[in-house]
């Protein structure tokens, strides 16, 4: 009795090892080149330029940048942005988001609200 016991034990135990060796029985789905199909994005969110305009003139103000009004997220309005997000205790991403536009008081869109 013993035996049957240890026997059916060791089973219950093995089975779980096993199928966690095995990739824990979770599911992703694959394309027909056997790779993980990429997860779908939502909207992004894209300051236009008369926001990324507004932007360069605060951070201008303010002493983060020194370029003129492009109206284009370049390298030194990304720098900017990153040495405001910094000082006002924003996520430092280096991009017009929704919270960096909040805190500069540019109006956003009605799109940009809802997302």
């Amino acid at each position: 009795m013993r035996k049957i016991l240890m026997a059916v034990l060791t089973l219950l135990l093995a089975f779980p090892i096993a199928a966690s060796a095995q990739g824990g029985g979770t599911t992703s789905k694959t394309t027909t080149a056997g790779t993980a199909a990429p997860k779908k994005r939502g909207p992004v969110f894209r300051a236009t330029k008369d926001q990324i305009n507004q932007a360069q003139t605060i951070l201008k103000q303010r002493g983060f940048y020194g370029g003129g009004q492009t109206g284009k997220l370049d390298t030194d309005t990304r720098a900017g942005l990153k040495k405001y997000q910094e000082a006002e205790g924003v996520k430092v991403t280096g991009t017009l988001n929704k919270m960096t536009l909040e805190k500069m008081n540019i109006t956003l869109t009605d799109r940009q609200r809802t997302m």
